[in-house]
This record gives C-alpha cells, structure tokens and sequence, in this order.
C-alpha cells in the first residue's frame, strides 16, 4: 500500500510542476504546423516508441496532421539496424522522407538523448539532421531534458520526483501531455467516439 499511495502521491506533485505555459506555446506550435502543412515526425525508443505510434493516431485521426513514427515499420527499423547502424534509423527516414522546414520532429524520450554518453544516438542524430533541414523541434522527456532540452524549439520536461521512478513517470506523462494536446481547443478537429456517444445520449 505505501508503494500506491507514494506513486500516486508523485503523480500529483508531478502534475501541479509541469509548465503549462510550455504545453499552451506547443498546442501553438502544432496548430501552425497544420496551418502550413507540415508534417510531424514523433520519434522514440522503447516504452517511448510505443507511446509514439498511439500519438501518431491521435493526431491524425483527431487533429488531422500528418504525422508518422518511424518505429511503426519494424521492417525498415530492423533492415536499417542491421544495415547501417541504430544510430542513424532515425535521421536516414527524415532524410528519405526529404524533411523540410515546414516539418517538426517530436521527441518522446525518458532522458532526451545525451551525445556524449552515447545515450539514445538515434534521437541525437536526428535531431541534428532536424536542425539541418530547418525543422521544429519538440520533445516531451524526462530528467534534465538532455539533448532534446538542449537544441529543442519547445520541449515540455516531466519533473524528476524521485531517482527511482524516473521512467514510468515519464514514459506516463508523455501521454498525459499529448491527450491534453490532441484534446486542445486549438487543435482537436474531430470529436471522440465516447464523448461523440454520450452527449447524443
């Protein structure tokens, strides 16, 4: 029980620390992404790659932007793996996707990517190749941002609480931002099923 009530007593501190000045300035910054038809590239590893193909749907289908997660086609993922390296499965799709300036890249991470400790190489070298190609780029991540943090447009960090508890939290939180996101005024296009449902009720 005090494991529960510790976590969920975290997730509370959590949510009154994010900055929401931060989570309104990124609905901004989507909304004019649509607005010029820019497509939005939502990369991460891990539990973060999971969280990146649900984000993927949900502003598609109710934000109507274009966007993709590379991680959703295991088979060019794994061939470029064993062809070329997992530091470069990232930047090589921007670069056949012929990234542009009317573009953004979404980094959903734990840690943001950190080039010197050789942490998430493919986050890092996408986001150069990002900066290259003149893109926006996002991220909502943990710790201290890490790269992401450092090189980002708008990067919403989720607030460390505690060392041990790190990464669920924000693998969590990831998707508490971009629901808030795709919910947004600014943003959402199309109304949700069960929402949908209940107000013809």
């Amino acid at each position: 029980m005090q494991h529960t009530q510790t976590f969920f007593a975290e997730v509370q501190e959590i949510s009154q620390q994010l900055d929401y000045s931060l989570i309104e300035k990124l609905a901004d910054e989507l909304a004019s992404l649509r607005q010029r038809e820019g497509r939005l590239f939502i990369l991460g590893v891990g539990g973060s790659a999971a969280n990146c193909g649900h984000a993927v749907n949900d502003f598609r289908k109710l934000c109507a932007i274009e966007a993709y997660a590379p991680t959703d086609n295991v088979s060019e993922l794994t061939a470029r793996t064993n062809d070329e390296g997992w530091d470069t499965v990232f930047s090589a799709w921007l670069k056949v996707s012929k990234a542009n300036e009317k573009d953004a890249i979404l980094i959903l991470s734990v840690g943001g990517g950190d080039a010197k400790n050789n942490i998430s190489p493919n986050l890092v070298k996408a986001i150069d190749e990002a900066k290259v190609r003149g893109l926006k780029i996002f991220g909502i991540v943990g710790r201290n941002g890490g790269y992401t943090k450092e090189k980002g447009d708008v990067v919403v960090l989720i607030p460390t609480i505690h060392n041990s508890r790190i990464t669920p939290h924000a693998e969590a939180f990831q998707g508490v931002v971009w629901h808030c996101l795709v919910s947004h005024p600014k943003l959402q296009a199309v109304e949700t099923k069960w929402e949908r449902t209940t107000a013809a009720a």
